[in-house]
């Protein structure tokens, strides 16, 4: 298996689901804010859909590190 890989895909993976988690908490915030009238709900309720998506794309990037060094060593 090729570790290298590995760490280049997990290392790029964290990189842009820390990227998508602030993405999601500023489109998040910014819908939110027209909806709840205090400023903690809609900070909380984006606080969420961050915490979700960097869940989401750090485990969609550890499986891709897992799995595509396996594949490509299958190819080759």
């Amino acid at each position: 298996m090729q570790t290298g890989l590995t760490e280049a895909i997990f290392s790029f993976a964290v990189l842009f689901s820390v990227l998508a988690a602030g993405m999601a908490f500023l489109i998040s915030y910014d819908e939110y804010r027209h909806h709840y009238p205090d400023w903690r709900q809609s900070r909380n309720a984006a606080l969420q859909a961050a915490v979700f998506a960097l869940a989401f794309f750090l485990l969609l990037g550890l499986v891709l590190a897992i799995v595509l060094p396996i594949l490509l060593d299958k190819v080759v």
